[in-house]
């Protein structure tokens, strides 16, 4: 018999977020719970097998490898809109006005 573990899965957007609960069979990997998580029916936009993941905030390099402990929270990141060198440019430029 195989044992499983509980993680979550979480995407979140400015006005909208989903954490999804699941029991993944030890020995799974992040992306293993990305795809098994279905995040795509509550957020069609997202390509769940090639965005970039992280567990509790810390991005993880090869997700495809990564073996999940219990407990852990896969999070899926969405693609930056603007690149936070420039954003903090940005804020500089206005606030000196």
């Amino acid at each position: 018999m195989v044992d499983k573990i509980r993680v979550e899965v979480a995407y979140a957007l400015p006005e909208k977020q989903k954490i999804i609960a699941l029991d993944v069979e030890e020995g799974s990997t992040v992306r293993d719970a990305v795809m098994m998580s279905n995040m795509n029916a509550f957020f069609p936009e997202v390509e769940l097998s090639t965005a970039k993941l992280g567990i509790f905030g810390k991005s993880i390099r090869n997700p495809e490898s990564q073996v999940l402990k219990a407990g852990e929270r896969v999070e899926i990141y969405r693609e930056l809109k603007i690149d936070p060198k420039q954003a903090r440019a940005n804020r500089a430029a206005k606030a000196a006005k």
